[in-house]
C-alpha cells in the first residue's frame, strides 16, 4: 500500500500543525469576542453573518500580481466589528484574519515557494484590484496578522514595508494581545511607534 512508518509520522506531523494553527486562530476569534462582550456598542459578526455576495465558506479568491504570478487567497478567518458611526449610524469594519505559527518563510526567492511576504502581495493586490468591493462587496478591509513573538513580528513587518502599496491596511500583533484587549490601540503597523487600533 506504500505506507511506511515515515508516511503516518509525516501524516501526523502535518495533523498536528494543522490542530495547532486552528487553535490558534479559535483562540484570538474568542479574545476578540470576549473584549466586544466588554464594550458597549460593538458587535462581532462571524462569516456566516455578514450577508456577502459569496456562494460558499471559506472565503478565497485569487489575484495576479505584478510579476505576472496568481497567487490563491483565503484567510484564516473573515469577520467583522459593527458599531456606531459617526453620524450615530450602525457601521461595519471588516478584517481578514492571519494566524501565523512562523512555520513558513517570511521572505524567499521566488513567489512560487510559499512565504508570509507573498501572503502580503495578494492583500495588495486585492486592494488595489478593487476585488474585495467586486467580489465580496466590501467596502474596505484590513488585515490582522497575529504571530508568535515579537521577533517575529518585527520580521514581518519589515517585509511588509517593501510593498509597493497598501501598507496602512495590515496591523500586526504577537500572542501577547491574548491576555489584553484587542480592540484597543495596541497593534503594530509599518509606520514606527504608530500604534493601530481595530474601530477607527
Amino acid at each position: 500500500l506504500g505506507i511506511t512508518v515515515d508516511t503516518i509520522e509525516k501524516d501526523l506531523a502535518v495533523g498536528q500543525l494543522f490542530i495547532d494553527h486552528t487553535l490558534m486562530v479559535a483562540d484570538v476569534m474568542i479574545a476578540i469576542e470576549l473584549a466586544c462582550r466588554k464594550r458597549e456598542g460593538v458587535r462581532l459578526l462571524y462569516e456566516d453573518e455578514l450577508s456577502l455576495p459569496v456562494t460558499r465558506l471559506p472565503f478565497q479568491w485569487q489575484v495576479t500580481v505584478k510579476s505576472g504570478e496568481k497567487l490563491g487567497v483565503t484567510p484564516d478567518r473573515v469577520f467583522a466589528l459593527e458599531f456606531a458611526g459617526r453620524d450615530g449610524q450602525p457601521d461595519r469594519a471588516y478584517f481578514f484574519l492571519e494566524a501565523d505559527r512562523g512555520t513558513m518563510p517570511v521572505k524567499r526567492q521566488t513567489l512560487l515557494q510559499t512565504s508570509f511576504f507573498r501572503k502580503l502581495l495578494a492583500y495588495e493586490a486585492t486592494w488595489v484590484q478593487d476585488i474585495h468591493q467586486r467580489k465580496l462587496g466590501i467596502d474596505r478591509f484590513r488585515v490582522l496578522t497575529v504571530t508568535k513573538s515579537p521577533k517575529r513580528v518585527q520580521s514581518i513587518i519589515a517585509a511588509c514595508r517593501e510593498l509597493q502599496r497598501g501598507h496602512g491596511l495590515f496591523l500586526f500583533a504577537d500572542t501577547g494581545i491574548l491576555s489584553a484587549d484587542p480592540l484597543a490601540s495596541i497593534w503594530q503597523t509599518t509606520v514606527p511607534g504608530r500604534m493601530g487600533e481595530l474601530i477607527s
